[in-house]
């Protein structure tokens, strides 16, 4: 058996090789990039990388899988070089150009779901302080009104630390694809608000809406509580104090037990001290501050293997960070998904704009859905 120092000049060397011929090789998709440009042609060409990757896997012998995910990659950043030459995403780059930052919002009107009390009523007034702020029902409601112009922003819960993803808040963002305009992470404190007749030895159940529960499973279980679902938190809260029964209480915040005159009787309830809630502002016009600092897509992906890899491949090849990745079912279609992507990121770098661009013109259902400050 040969020494470690042997084999490893033997990889040097071999790697020094790769080099030269990958620079080659990308020289050669250069090249490839003004053919297309000149004559109109395409970039993607599925079929043709199709089989030649079946060709690398077969000629890779026992290597075949990873010799297919290596040509994979190059095949990636290959078109990403060839999309920057012919200047791709022509519809997204003037759609980024036409936006502006967002105008004073003294007196505009901002939607939430819930009532007086509400986490996203309190988010709501943290974004924005001076606006007339609207109650609705339901979180499709705080689309409807968006989108029907009865309001000019909405406020919506989407992910929380401990409890995950708010599902039916993403399905409506990838249902209506409005804009991104702003975010918010809100630490989010839960107590058990009570009849001021009622003891802590009295509670048997408990209202709140099923992301509270979620995130206070330990609380209610280590005291044999039964919980039972509501709307939101804050509703939990003022219907306790309607039905005015002993035995039953609401996880909700302070703010809202105050609201509609409850005791607290127990506080911190959240099984993880640090339980916070993310909270996004969606409009029907696109906003982009010059500090923004995260950007949101939707699409769906070719129906064929290593996909959403090879989209993951370029992201890596920039050094950018993905903080968020949804997959919900498409509508009517069977086993075949939306997803939802989150990264650092500003339309103000060369890099990310040119990524943005060629997503555009290959992802199926691309839509940019803002960059925003959070």
């Amino acid at each position: 058996m040969r020494e470690l120092s042997e084999i490893r000049k033997d990889i040097d060397d071999i790697d020094n090789q790769l080099i030269e011929l990958f620079k080659r090789r990308m020289d050669c998709a250069k090249e490839v990039g003004y053919y297309k440009k000149e004559r109109g042609i395409p970039i993607l060409n599925r079929q043709r990388e199709d089989e030649i990757l079946a060709d690398v896997q077969e000629k890779g012998g026992e290597y075949g899988a990873a010799a297919r995910l290596l040509f994979a990659n190059m095949m990636e950043l290959s078109r990403a070089l060839q999309h920057n030459i012919v200047v791709s995403g022509k519809t997204l780059r003037e759609e980024i150009t036409r936006a502006r930052e967002m105008p004073p919002t003294d007196g505009v009107k901002v939607a939430y779901q819930g009532i007086k009390g509400a986490n996203s009523c309190e988010a709501a007034q943290k974004l924005f302080p001076n606006a007339s702020l609207v109650s609705l029902k339901s979180f499709e409601d705080v689309f409807e009104a968006v989108d029907k112009e009865e309001v000019t922003f909405g406020i919506l819960p989407v992910e929380n630390s401990a409890a995950g993803s708010v599902s039916a808040v993403y399905d409506l963002i990838l249902k209506h694809r409005f804009s991104i305009v702003g975010a918010l992470d809100m630490r989010i404190e839960h107590c058990l608000g009570g009849l001021r007749q009622s003891t802590l030895e009295d509670i048997e159940i408990v209202w709140s809406h099923p992301q509270a529960l979620s995130q206070c499973e330990a609380y209610i279980s280590g005291h044999g509580l039964t919980p039972v679902p509501k709307s939101n938190t804050a509703v939990a809260a003022r219907d306790v104090a309607r039905e005015k029964r002993l035995n039953v209480a609401a996880i909700c915040t302070p703010e809202a037990a105050e609201e509609y005159g409850l005791q607290i009787l127990d506080s911190g309830l959240q099984d993880d001290p640090y339980n916070t809630t993310r909270f996004i502002v969606i409009s029907k016009r696109l906003y982009i501050a010059k500090n923004a600092n995260k950007i949101s897509l939707c699409f769906s992906l070719p129906h064929v293997k290593g996909s959403l890899y090879n989209l993951l491949c370029r992201f890596n090849s920039l050094g950018l960070n993905l903080t968020k990745i949804e997959s919900r079912p498409a509508k009517g279609k069977d086993f075949e998904y939306l997803f939802y992507l989150d990264f650092t990121g500003s339309v103000y770098s060369e890099n990310v704009i040119e990524l943005l661009s060629q997503l555009s013109e290959e992802m199926p259902e691309f839509s940019f859905l803002g960059n925003y400050r959070e």
